[in-house]
């Protein structure tokens, strides 16, 4: 069942009937269905659920879909024609009617439930009847799994209608936020931060749901209006979508004996997230608390790399809740997600996200998920004590793994060998009270300029008087900031160049020629940023999807030098009117 099988590679895959011949559903022909689900899959309305890994549920298809985009890059990956999102079988499964699937796939979807718990804190009050026995999957719904050359991927729509846990909502999702995550799993994947994938996208010619947005020129924090917008079906793609939050769901069943199968089942999907996620790294043969210290210690591991990388690119998920947190160790559920312009360690796209969620407090963000995960792996583990005692050492090292994981990520981007906290401390404050456009800033020290006028490039030198309110105590002299940043720049490349070749912690390129191309490959060029985004999806409503495909081009090359046209187009600073602009600078949680 693992995810990395023998590394078998499959002949192309032109049509939906060569897909079908690769199915193979694990999650529902190994873990428990829910006994009070309906076979047939005709369960749209909520409803407690109170044991089984999952639900069956059917699709609900989009009105008159059409073809918007798909990933070109992922179907090469994956062996697909070209041209197979443009079928008509193949546009009709992924646009939500899996009725006539060609066998071996099923007709019947599935839908899972999962916890919540915000900061390491457990919450049910987002659960229609308070009990945590009806939140889940409201709108997304898997179709397949299948296995592509020796790897297993599952195949989820996002806006395929409503589950037992729409908690009340339409199960649908709109054009607009579809654009956005199906522009943004693709650019991560090529900015190389680990990431669920797009496969394709459709939006109705017909159908439209109501939705809060702001208004044009709004300066509202809230929405101020409703809106009609077409609904749309986007396709993600993982290993798995196991998160944090259903492993606290079947945690808590089983600390707190809610029925007799409690233990059974937290064990059953442990076990099975090790198979889909970690059969690679985690002995099958060991017992099963010997795997959970191992899975632990695996998963640390891989969520402090991936908050890294995030900080890395100028990511903040904005809701990193337990429910979002994917427990294979990637970017899941792109909600109120934004990449930061100015640099800011208090960066929070989301209105309702507050400070706990925003960019440079990710790495407690995670803390409290891993802090979380382990709590809920405690019931598989209390009467084996060593065991236990070694989860816990496992947890409380997360901060200390955490941090050298952080200073390794800042260390790539200036590109030196070891972390210089006191330099990076100057660059910290320079780049705040000057501010700074994160990417361009970081770009443009990749060059390893000779002054500071590369540098500022990336200033925004107008934006404290502008926005007074966002820089209340900073310094205003222009010349007094122009020798801070001149000092700071003689002290790295004093350190950059004084790098001893005897000391094997310190990186020595040979040239500022390899040093620049080092750096270029962490710092990217091209960042997806809201207000490229925006005009996509509003020209998308009208059916122009012309701009969406041009991101696509030029986001899924985030560290190349592009053409002249593109570089005047994406690699530029945001404007000034743009800084408080509701629906661009932040957003309520996309619908």
């Amino acid at each position: 069942m693992t995810n990395r099988m023998s590394q078998k590679t499959n002949p192309p895959i032109p049509t939906i009937n060569d897909l079908a011949k690769l199915a193979n559903y694990s999650l529902v022909d190994t873990l428990n269905r829910d006994p009070d689900a309906k076979e047939n899959g005709a369960d749209h309305a909520p409803r407690q659920v109170f044991t089984g890994h999952y639900v069956p549920v059917k699709p609900t298809p989009i009105q008159n879909p059409e073809y918007v985009v798909h990933s070109k890059i992922f179907f090469h990956e994956l062996g697909f024609a070209g041209d197979m999102a443009q079928l008509a079988d193949f546009a009709r499964i992924f646009s939500g009617d899996i009725s006539r699937v060609p066998e071996p796939m099923r007709k019947v979807g599935w839908a899972c439930g999962y916890a919540l718990s915000i900061f390491g804190t457990e919450y049910d009050q987002q659960c229609p009847f308070q009990t945590g026995n009806g939140y889940g999957d409201g709108r997304a719904i898997s179709v397949l799994e299948a296995v592509i050359n020796g790897r297993r991927w599952e195949m989820q729509l996002k806006g395929g209608g409503r589950t037992p846990y729409c908690r009340g909502a339409d199960g649908r999702a709109v054009l607009r936020s579809s654009v956005r995550e199906f522009l943004a799993q693709e650019h991560m994947h090529a900015l190389g931060v680990p990431t669920s994938r797009s496969l394709s996208l459709y939006v109705s010619k017909t159908e439209k749901v109501k939705r809060p947005w702001y208004s044009e020129g709004s300066r509202s924090k809230d929405p101020d209006m409703l809106i009609l917008e077409p609904v749309a079906i986007s396709t993600r793609v993982a290993p798995s979508f196991i998160r944090v939050g259903q492993l606290e769901l079947f945690g808590r069943r089983a600390r707190k004996k809610e029925h007799p199968g409690a233990m059974q089942e937290l064990e059953k999907i442990v076990l099975h997230l090790i198979d889909r996620e970690y059969g690679d790294v985690i002995d099958q043969k060991l017992t099963t608390a010997e795997k959970v210290v191992l899975l632990a210690r695996s998963f640390r591991s891989r969520l402090a790399s991936l908050v890294a990388n995030w900080i890395r690119i100028g990511y903040c998920q904005g809701n990193f809740n337990s429910d979002n947190c994917a427990v294979g160790g990637f970017t899941l559920d792109y909600g109120p997600f934004g990449f930061c312009d100015e640099f800011n360690p208090h960066y929070q796209p989301w209105i309702g996200g507050g400070p706990h969620f925003s960019f440079l407090n990710q790495p407690a963000a995670a803390e409290g998920n891993f802090h979380m995960f382990c709590i809920a792996l405690r019931p598989l583990l209390l009467t084996h004590k060593d065991c236990l005692q070694k989860l816990e050492e496992v947890r409380n090292g997360f901060s200390k793994v955490m941090q050298e994981e952080i200073e390794k990520m800042w260390a790539s981007k200036l590109g030196i060998g070891t972390f210089q906290p006191k330099l990076f401390s100057e660059l910290e404050t320079l780049m705040v009270q000057t501010p700074v456009d994160y990417t361009i800033f970081f770009r443009e020290l990749s060059t390893v300029p000779n002054d500071i006028g590369p540098l500022k490039k990336s200033f925004y030198t107008n934006l404290k008087r502008a926005i007074p309110s966002m820089y209340p105590s900073h310094e205003t002299d222009p010349d007094g900031m122009d020798r801070r940043w001149a000092e700071w720049l003689t002290k790295w490349k004093s350190l950059i160049s004084s790098a001893s070749p005897t000391d094997v912690n310190i990186a020595t390129p040979s040239s500022r020629e390899e040093l620049s191309r080092q750096m270029k490959l962490v710092n990217p060029k091209y960042i997806l940023r809201e207000r490229f985004v925006a005009p996509a999806y509003q020209q998308a409503a009208l059916g122009n999807y012309a701009l969406i495909r041009e991101l696509q081009e030029v986001m899924t090359q985030p560290y190349a030098e592009q053409s002249k046209d593109v570089e005047g187009k994406f690699y530029r600073r945001k404007p000034l009117e743009l800084f408080d602009a509701g629906g661009i600078s932040y957003y309520s949680c996309s619908s």
